[in-house]
């Protein structure tokens, strides 16, 4: 089956604050709108993948965002990573009630389509996840069909879906397990090899 993906994503001037200092400060936002921009050119190019719903802090900031063919909207008043998803999840299955969705970070800027579908075929429609290169967060997480997403991501998330039911899924899979939270992790994917919008704003 396809999956309809949720991804989430601050204003582009509050998202990721350990990498403040890795580009010039009035270029802070830019990188954010760029580690999301690589990660969802990734994700519409993979296969398997059906719908693609960003859901902002604020959809105008990411508006250009839509240009790669997702649909953006607003995150709901409770405003957490978690609601997040929810949100994106409801909106999905409001209109395909046994939709496979799944719950992506956007900070996957070497993503390749490859690695999303391989991913995506291994999950072989059960519930599953991905955990992060550290081996402690999840990049990417995904709910048998028709059944609830149940995201609990924050510290220690990998062990939390694994609690829930979860399988780990055991492919190499290195540019869907590197998450950018710190100046080392842009470091580690820039080695990895990044998508054009981040690559351009270290030319």
């Amino acid at each position: 089956m396809d999956v309809d993906l949720v991804v989430p994503m601050k204003h582009p001037r509050d998202g990721k604050s350990r990498l403040r200092g890795a580009v010039a400060a009035q270029r802070h936002p830019g990188l954010v709108l760029a580690l999301a921009a690589d990660t969802l050119a990734a994700v519409v190019s993979a296969g398997r993948v059906r719908r693609v719903l960003l859901v902002a802090a604020d959809p105008a900031a990411v508006g250009e965002l839509a240009e790669l063919g997702i649909e953006i909207v607003a995150e709901p008043a409770e405003r957490s990573l978690n609601a997040a998803f929810r949100h994106g999840e409801a909106l999905l299955k409001a209109d395909d009630p046994g939709a496979v969705v799944g719950a992506l970070q956007a900070d996957l800027p070497a993503l390749t389509a490859g690695d999303l579908t391989a991913a995506l075929t291994e999950a072989a429609g059960n519930r599953a996840f991905v955990a992060d290169r550290q081996g402690t967060g999840t990049t990417l997480l995904l709910a048998a069909p028709g059944e609830p997403l149940d995201p609990r991501f924050g510290p220690g998330s990998a062990r939390q879906h694994a609690a829930s039911g979860a399988i780990s899924l055991r492919q190499a899979l290195p540019s869907l397990r590197s998450d950018v939270d710190t100046p080392d992790d842009l470091a580690h994917v820039r080695a990895l090899g990044v998508g054009k919008h981040t690559a351009e704003l270290f030319i």
